[in-house]
């Protein structure tokens, strides 16, 4: 797909140095999926908040001996 966009060129030569891209498609391409997968991690984490696990060392050992 073609998409006509105004890039910062400071910006965008120091993401293809940082990443040694070779091509700015290259580069764009790389820092979405980048941002995508950030934004995916950020969203599993607020939905897994925190779980009491009521553990402690001893219990801990005894499940492990266990097996």
């Amino acid at each position: 797909m073609r998409t006509l966009v105004d890039i910062d060129e400071e910006v965008l030569e120091e993401a293809m140095r940082l990443t040694d891209a070779r091509t700015k498609k290259e580069v764009i391409n790389l820092s979405l999926r980048e941002l995508v997968r950030r934004m995916r991690i950020e969203g599993l984490k607020s939905k897994l908040g925190q779980v009491n696990l009521d553990m402690d060392h001893g219990k801990l050992e005894r499940m492990r001996n266990d097996d």
